[in-house]
């Protein structure tokens, strides 16, 4: 057979036309979509059918639409829905379909990662916004300070819907809030002491406003990162500190002495006190004493005055006598005695010590004068006699 016969492949012993096989293709494919069977006649019209290969573009492009609503969602993500717009619901992290552009569209939010909102300066501390960062604290000072605020998505629903921007609204709650903490405090309790307690008190009234708001977001950590007056005061403040610890020094040093000296001044008021309250106590006591005793010699001088008087003269002649010097002297017979002092030999003989080991050591004896012999002597005692013989 000759490759040039146009009955080649029309009958059983060759392959099959392929104009015969797309002829049957497009007849179903025309039937199933409406149009008439069998191969069109040359000036026969398409009918209902799609002319050429058209119909089956339109199935293709109707798969490719179809696929075009396969999703997969994260583990840490949403799936929000929208249907013409309008919040249909929200699908769970793994492969989901929706139904395809323009009649559902999804909007994937992230809820695990952390947000960064820099208040006062942009990226760097040194790249300061006055703007933001001046703030006026409750005794009418100004301060500059610089903050960041981390934050994480906990409602996808109220952060896509709720406000128009809410990585905006964030930024001006944030500012909002520590402008309303910083007011309410001092100056130096925003710049040392309390910097701890008002980043707490921020993030607290962060999130309040924020859920107030329903933004969906959730405020993690607030990190102060600096806090000091405005550059053009800053010499005259850190004078102003320089001064208020010279103060505050000069006050402890005066704290100090003072709790050294009150402390001795009231003991040695307190001692002076006691002692004071212990002599009256005891001038009190002698003269009570002294008076009851009085009594007590008017009530026997009225029973005997004479003995009362004898006794009295022998108490007082004691109590004189024990603090004077004793001295005898015989003037009656020629003894060679003619000074004898009791008190000391009584003193001596007190405070003799025991012998020594030696047995060398004796008690010591008082000097005795020895009478004076010759003619003054004789002379002196003539005249001693004669003064006592002269006496009445």
């Amino acid at each position: 057979m000759a490759l040039n016969d146009p009955n080649w492949g029309r009958r059983g012993d060759g392959p099959p036309d392929l104009d015969e096989i797309w002829n049957r293709f497009r007849s179903k494919l025309a039937g199933l979509l409406g149009g008439r069977g069998g191969p069109r006649q040359p000036g026969e019209g398409g009918g209902r059918g799609f002319p050429g290969g058209a119909g089956l573009l339109i199935i293709v492009a109707v798969i490719i639409w179809l696929a075009s609503g396969f999703y997969i969602v994260d583990a840490s993500q949403r799936g929000v829905v929208l249907r013409f717009g309008k919040y249909a619901h929200t699908t769970d992290p793994g492969p989901n379909w929706h139904l395809p552009y323009p009649i559902e569209s999804v909007e994937i939010v992230n809820l695990a990662q952390v947000r960064t909102l820099e208040v006062g300066y942009r990226n760097n501390v040194k790249n300061k916004v006055p703007k933001e960062s001046l703030m006026l604290t409750d005794d009418e000072n100004i301060v500059d300070l610089q903050f960041a605020v981390q934050y994480v998505l906990k409602d996808p629903t109220e952060y896509l819907f709720y406000n128009r921007n809410s990585d905006d609204t964030v930024m001006q709650v944030a500012e909002s809030a520590m402008r309303e903490i910083v007011g309410k405090s001092k100056m130096d309790f925003v710049l040392y002491e309390g910097r701890e307690q008002i980043r707490g008190q921020a993030q607290e009234l962060m999130q309040r406003m924020l859920d107030r708001y329903k933004t969906g977001v959730a405020v993690s950590q607030v990190t102060m990162q600096q806090a000091q007056p405005p550059e053009q005061v800053q010499a005259s403040f850190d004078d102003a500190v320089k001064a208020s610890q010279d103060r505050e020094r000069q006050i402890n040093e005066g704290q100090a002495y003072a709790n050294d000296v009150v402390p001795k001044a009231r003991g040695t008021a307190s001692r002076l006190l006691q002692e004071a309250d212990g002599y009256k106590q005891r001038v009190i006591a002698n003269a009570e004493g002294e008076a009851a005793r009085f009594r007590q010699i008017v009530a026997e001088y009225d029973r005997a005055p004479a003995v009362t008087r004898q006794r009295m003269y022998l108490d007082t002649m004691q109590q004189i006598l024990s603090s004077t010097t004793t001295v005898i002297v015989d003037q009656k017979s020629n003894s060679n005695l003619l000074f004898l002092p009791l008190d000391k030999l009584m003193q001596l003989s007190g405070a003799a010590s025991p012998p020594a080991q030696d047995g060398a050591a004796n008690a010591q004896q008082p000097e005795v004068q020895p009478a004076p012999t010759g003619p003054d002597a004789r002379t002196r005692d003539s005249f001693r006699n004669r003064d006592r013989e002269a006496r009445p």
